[in-house]
């Protein structure tokens, strides 16, 4: 029995000695894996593409703030429903989802460097004149948006404009494809999702200017993280000033 006892503790010995090594030989350098939940459903920002490709703005962008800051990104389809339960719950490290940065979400949760204003943004038809690129230089015409929107209350804080409101804002879109009314108000994503991404309008529509109102995106990570938050801070001040958002912003946006 004793022989039984001993031969036993040896073999548990070199087991524990096999998986001490294994943890030794681990590279010290190897990437941080962080692992990022997005509700893919919101075109351009984030969606499942026909090859079944989670793709779109955000992914671009924390794809090349893993890049910039020397860690490897793993995306996770989660529902909005619950994809800040689940942060909280340390099932991914972030999200980021086309988040609006508020101040009741900061009781919550942290949030990375604001990486884009998506507030409201002029939608017009491309045969407009050149130098239209602020509802202050359609005075006097007609234009839309959904009711009850910002956009909507920006319209009304022009003199001089005829504002038209829709239940839905793809309602809007058709007739300034029929050059019916002059312009539309939208939230950028929304904007960028009928004037580039829909075949039926991308043709003949085109988003002008920039964004009047503002409403930041950011990334969230677990109350307290700063570990990750330190991270994609990193990589998102690479990618804000050596031109990459722009780009991201000219392929998702313009």
């Amino acid at each position: 029995m004793k022989k039984i006892a001993l031969t036993a503790l040896m073999a548990l010995l070199v087991v524990s000695l096999a998986f001490a090594g294994g943890r030794q030989e681990a590279d010290p350098d190897a990437p941080r894996v962080i692992t990022v939940a997005t509700d893919a459903t919101w075109p351009p920002m984030q969606f499942v593409d026909r090859n079944q490709e989670i793709v779109g703005f955000d992914i671009d962008l924390i794809n090349a703030v893993a890049d910039a800051a020397g860690f490897e990104v793993v995306i996770r389809n989660t529902a909005w429903d619950g994809i800040f339960a689940g942060l909280g719950n340390r099932d991914y490290d972030a999200v980021i989802s086309s988040v609006t940065i508020t101040e009741d979400r900061r009781q919550t949760m942290d949030f990375s460097t604001p990486y884009i204003n998506a507030g409201q943004v002029l939608i017009v038809h491309r045969d407009t004149p050149a130098g239209v690129t602020t509802l202050q230089d359609l005075a006097g015409q007609s234009v839309g948006a959904q009711i009850g929107t910002t956009g909507a209350f920006e319209i009304q804080k022009v003199d001089d404009l005829d504002l038209r409101t829709y239940d839905e804002l793809g309602m809007a879109i058709e007739d300034l494809a029929q050059q019916r009314i002059a312009g539309v108000v939208a939230d950028t994503p929304i904007a960028a999702d009928f004037a580039l991404q829909n075949e039926n309008y991308s043709a003949v529509l085109k988003i002008v200017g920039e964004p009047f109102t503002e409403e930041f995106y950011g990334v969230a990570v677990r109350k307290g993280n700063t570990e990750v938050l330190d991270l994609i801070n990193a990589g998102l001040e690479v990618v804000l000033n050596d031109g990459t958002v722009e780009e991201l912003q000219e392929k998702w946006l313009r």
